[in-house]
């Protein structure tokens, strides 16, 4: 496949990506692949090929496409989905780039949702964590939902790659039962041995073409493949063509094959490219973006014209579930004249412009000024409220690097950066004003690592509460909470790195100085025995004095009961009206604890007796006496401490059920059961103490090499081992 293989071997009109004025117009690729694979040397080696960016990687106005925000730069590795625009025969392709790193999955599943194609970049010299168990489970996301993918293979100009190696290795990794559906277009041609004994990638030999595309004097020429290079390509290629008859809809062409028949090259392309666009086969292409002796990018070409060539257009594409806000469903086509909707798959905040929002337009066009209608997803528990709000949109214009370039409107299939809008947060819907349209939302991974904070000073705890909504606006993976029981603000993240990112932004892009606290885990206390005590407040100090004195006996009960009042007062000694006034006293210092600070639960006090007086008697003052009476109480028994248990399910392949049920065992978990979840994969349900999973998020990634999952619900709470009770106490002690 490629120029060579389809035309005359030349590449076609390059340079800045040209205005969609139709869907077929456009290809939305989002690139996908372990951190280091080259994904983003990759887009720069594919803006160069395109005339985008000159030699030294910048823009006309003296920008980079690589540029990145700021703590990218710091970083050194990719932490948002960033889109780069190019332009290749006529085509514009939206390149969408997205973070390698665990962490900024979310970040991954926008671009999955904005794109019609799956690139997935493995580098041939990270010895097979190219294709580890992340690349799968993302691969497989996209199998099920019919996707087409390719792959193409990078640092062959290292010296430890081996791309047939690694091309086997994709075969067998990610074609599952199919390994021939997963197959190179091209191999790689090495020259002369250097010094170091490393013979350097210099050029691509077609397999369909049988021609090579050498790149050994810096410019990609053509040439017949030499003498040795036939039984290897004669091998290659015998196994492509079978793999693409083998899709082929033709029922007749591999009878004629096998017959001895010559098929036409131009009708292998073609059966190639349409079964790459319905998602059936996967191609495999090399490339060496950073080979010193290939001044356009080893491979690039090859690649463009297989995006251009094979990839669907956005027509090709199902529109993703569309209702009404009552829940009517619609049906809707990728049509520019059709009704408007579009959704924000990304908002970020630019210094200069203030708020954008990338907008993937699945049905009609957007134009500037135009006046929308932004319907919310209410994902009240991440800190994103439900809105239904008309806003005006503003500029349109299409990101390339740092510039924002004007563009008129943008048509179905295309995607836009649409400035100021206020109320659209990542993952909302834009539609016409007249008739509001709600899409499906896409899967968000759960965010399970908590991250405390507070407001550095009173200056910053002003600022706080915006500079967390901002946050939230941006980032739908990360959740917000108050919580109720300890009064902590709590970031939920995915990962370390991930909570880094966002406490960074908070500073440097919101001005916000907040500082991370350790995580309070809402225990509780109860009483581990019968106590009985009296409360007494008596004060006098001229005029009205205060006068109350009750007795109670306060009994534990079984867990999750609350907290039951019992009044048995007989003869009046505390009258009626202050029976309610001891109860709401004994609720208020129970709120507050008797021991650690911790709400007391799962206990019935019995108001048995006490005593008033005329005048100096009140409500203040049996309410005191309540609290002074379970206080008392406390003071003279045993109190136990509470810990929450969470229901835990972790998702892993069999090979690591073993190892996750041990780990869950060390932290005191009680391993319920396992099930069958899918082909290779387990299910391994769980009641685990909260305060031994507060890191699980990250312990799990590492025991499971990234392809674990785990979820956590509230079940309960228990009582805490004695111990480990006695060692809490200690520490709140010193």
């Amino acid at each position: 496949m490629g120029a060579a293989d389809r035309k005359d071997g030349q590449p076609g009109a390059a340079g800045r990506a040209p205005a969609a004025d139709r869907p077929g117009k456009v290809r939305n690729v989002v690139l996908v692949g372990h951190s280091g694979a080259g994904k983003t040397t990759l887009v720069e080696a594919l803006a160069l090929a395109t005339g985008a960016v000159n030699r030294a990687g910048r823009v006309e106005d003296g920008g980079s496409v690589s540029d990145h925000d700021e703590i990218e730069q710091r970083q050194g590795r990719s932490v948002q989905l960033s889109l780069v625009p190019v332009g290749w025969d006529g085509i514009k392709i939206n390149l969408l780039d997205t973070p390698g790193y665990a962490d900024f999955v979310g970040e991954l599943r926008a671009g999955l949702r904005a794109a019609d194609a799956a690139l997935f970049v493995v580098s041939a010299a990270q010895d097979g964590e190219g294709v580890g168990g992340p690349t799968r489970m993302v691969w497989d996301e996209c199998a099920a939902v019919g996707m087409p993918r390719a792959v193409v293979v990078t640092h062959l100009e290292s010296a430890r790659a081996g791309f047939e190696e690694t091309a086997a290795q994709v075969a067998r990794e990610l074609g599952g039962d199919d390994p021939d559906a997963v197959l190179p277009l091209y191999l790689p041609v090495h020259g002369p041995e250097g010094p170091d004994g490393h013979a350097p990638v210099t050029g691509l030999a077609g397999l369909l073409s049988r021609r090579v595309h050498d790149y050994s004097s810096g410019e990609r020429t053509e040439r017949d493949p030499e003498d040795g290079l036939l039984p290897r390509l004669a091998e290659a290629r015998n196994r492509l063509i079978e793999g693409i008859i083998a899709e082929s809809e033709d029922e007749t062409l591999m009878d004629r094959y096998l017959g001895g028949e010559d098929v036409d090259v131009g009708t292998l392309v073609g059966d190639l490219e349409r079964a790459v666009a319905r998602g059936s086969f996967h191609p495999v292409l090399a490339a060496a973006p950073a080979a010193p002796h290939a001044r356009q990018g080893l491979g690039t070409v090859e690649l463009l014209e297989l995006v251009t060539g094979g990839f669907p257009t956005p027509l090709e594409r199902a529109v993703p579930p569309v209702t009404t806000p009552d829940g009517e469903r619609r049906e809707l086509a990728c049509d520019p004249q059709g009704p408007l909707a579009a959704e924000v798959v990304k908002t970020t905040s630019d210094p200069y412009v203030g708020r954008l929002s990338l907008v993937r337009v699945f049905s009609g066009t957007l134009r500037p000024d135009d006046t929308v209608h932004v319907c919310g997803h209410g994902m009240e528990d991440r800190g994103h409220q439900d809105h239904d709000v008309d806003e005006r949109v503003g500029a349109l214009s299409s990101p390339f690097g740092r510039q924002q370039r004007p563009v008129p409107s943008a048509v179905a299939g295309d995607l836009v950066c649409v400035a100021k809008l206020a109320h659209a947060e990542t993952g909302d819907t834009l539609s016409d004003k007249d008739h509001p349209l709600l899409m499906e939302p896409w899967q968000m991974p759960d965010p399970l690592l908590p991250v405390a904070i507070e407001a550095h000073s009173k200056a910053d705890e002003d600022k706080l509460s915006q500079g967390l909504a901002r946050l939230a606006a941006e980032d739908p993976t990360m959740r917000l909470e108050q919580n109720p029981a300890t009064g902590q603000v709590v970031l939920w993240c995915l990962g370390e790195a991930h909570a880094d990112v966002a406490l960074e932004r908070l500073r440097g892009r919101y001005g916000v100085q907040v500082d991370a606290v350790p995580y309070k885990v809402p225990l509780r206390e109860t009483f581990g025995a019968t106590a009985t005590a009296r409360g007494r407040h008596v004060k006098q100090s001229g005029g009205h004095g205060q006068f109350a004195i009750c007795d109670i006996e306060v009994e534990p009960l079984p867990v999750g009961s609350g907290i039951e009042f019992v009044d048995k007062v007989v003869g009046g000694s505390v009258p009626r009206q202050f029976v309610p006034s001891v109860e709401k006293g004994v609720r208020a210092q129970a709120a507050r604890g008797v021991a650690m600070g911790f709400p007391v639960v799962d206990i019935r006090v019995t108001l048995s007796d006490g005593k008033a007086h005329s005048v100096d008697s009140s409500d203040a003052a049996f309410q005191t006496a309540g609290a002074l009476a379970l206080r008392e109480a406390a003071a003279g028994c045993r109190i136990d401490l509470l810990e929450p248990v969470d229901e835990v399910g972790v998702l892993v392949p069999d090979a690591y059920v073993g190892p996750v049920m041990n780990d869950l065992s060390s932290r005191r978990g009680r391993v319920l059961g396992t099930e069958p979840a899918g082909p290779g994969r387990t299910l391994v349900r769980a009641d685990v103490p909260e305060l031994e999973i507060g890191r699980y998020a990250v312990d799990l990634r590492s025991l499971s090499h990234g392809t674990g999952r785990f979820s956590r619900h509230y079940a309960r709470h228990e009582p805490m081992p004695a111990a480990l009770a006695a060692r809490m106490r200690a520490r709140e002690d010193a």
